[in-house]
């Protein structure tokens, strides 16, 4: 077991002893409706999150994403509300205009060379601007009912039998590709895992998998016949999680993104187009930031523009928490999920417990706090 394995492996137990532990304190903290809307508050997060782990490992940093998120989904709803333009337009604007801004970072960054802290500090205060111009500070509420339906809710779910298929799939793809690698090591004359290893692997992520959609199903509304099953919310997270893993790991563009974090310079050397791998990460980032939007946006039903408001920190710390590393070149998409679930499990734990919001604040800040001191000792 390798050392990021190892560091997974004990946020994973840690995340265990907090439900644990809150729900002895509150009895009802590992029911199925307090995981369901745990899984949907932190898909928001966790979406930015995934992104954010491939910037940290390059090396880079991003402040303006809350700001960014408010702007857009500001932009989206006012677009449809005020102006009238169809859904689908909206969004693409909304698209449009995270991409326009993420190559306008990227290429103050990578090609200008000002620091990505100084570039996106920038944006943070500008993009909260935006999105108090935008709508002139107004809310503007969306009503599409496939729209909304994105952001979880009494229709924004897969139901019981979706799940159930849903599951099967996943775990499926998850062996199946398992399967394809170890085969293409050993066509490589490679030497492939532990099969032992390998096989607690391939069970604990069925278990995973199949154990999350018992519990949603197990999640009943009043009235409702039927369990609710995996939130929209939930899903569309996992999408992304499973697909930037597979860039990451398996793309040309991941292993130059883990290079340029490991040492800039002899990336540059070794031919590595280390600006156009930066611009490209922050469009990456930029086009997460308004699928983000668009969910966080159908949760509230309306744009507003306090969306995202002190997102960034929390999206920085579910990816150190997840064992990224702020000195770059080491860390993993899928440990993002585990440190955005830590996050929101606190959150919801102490709100559960009756604690203030300002005690909450302050333990949440230590989290970060502690997330980063847990790094540096990982690096000694």
């Amino acid at each position: 077991m390798n050392a990021q394995t190892q560091r997974l492996a004990v946020m994973a137990a840690v995340l265990v002893a907090i439900a644990i532990g809150f729900h002895v304190l509150t009895g009802s903290f590992l029911t199925a409706e307090n995981l369901y809307n745990i899984a949907q508050q932190t898909a928001v997060v966790g979406i930015v999150a995934s992104g954010m782990a491939l910037i940290i490992v390059a090396r880079q940093i991003d402040l303006a994403v809350g700001s960014l998120l408010g702007a857009v989904g500001v932009l989206m709803a006012w677009l449809q509300y005020t102006q009238g333009w169809s859904v689908g337009a909206s969004l693409l604007a909304g698209l449009a205009f995270a991409l326009v801004a993420g190559m306008f970072q990227g290429w103050l960054s990578a090609v200008i060379g000002i620091p990505s802290f100084v570039v996106t500090l920038g944006g943070l205060v500008s993009f909260r601007g935006a999105a108090f111009l935008i709508a002139d500070g107004k809310t503007q509420p969306v009503t599409e009912p496939w729209l909304l339906a994105l952001g979880g809710g009494l229709d924004g779910s897969l139901g019981e039998r979706g799940s159930w298929l849903l599951g099967v799939a996943l775990v499926a793809v998850l062996w199946g590709w398992q399967v394809t690698q170890r085969r293409a090591q050993l066509r490589a004359g490679g030497v492939p895992g532990d099969a032992k290893h390998e096989l607690i692997k391939s069970g604990l992520a069925a278990l995973a998998v199949f154990g999350s959609v018992a519990v949603f199903n197990a999640y009943k509304i009043e009235g409702m016949e039927q369990g609710q099953g995996l939130p929209l919310p939930l899903v569309i997270w996992v999408a992304v999680v499973l697909v930037l893993g597979f860039i990451a790991k398996h793309t040309r563009f991941g292993r130059y993104v883990y290079a340029i974090g490991g040492n800039p310079d002899a990336a540059r050397l070794a031919g590595i187009p280390v600006r156009r791998v930066l611009i490209q990460l922050n469009l990456l980032l930029a086009a997460l930031v308004a699928l983000a939007a668009v969910v966080a946006m159908a949760r509230l039903n309306a744009g507003t523009n306090s969306m995202g408001t002190g997102m960034e920190l929390t999206v920085i710390a579910a990816a150190v928490i997840g064992g990224v590393s702020l000195a770059g070149g080491s860390g993993s998409v899928g440990g993002t999920v585990l440190g955005a679930l830590i996050i929101q499990s606190i959150d919801s734990g102490l709100l559960l417990t009756d604690v203030s919001i300002g005690w909450r604040m302050v333990v949440l800040g230590q989290v970060l706090v502690a997330a980063v001191v847990f790094d540096r000792v990982v690096q000694k």
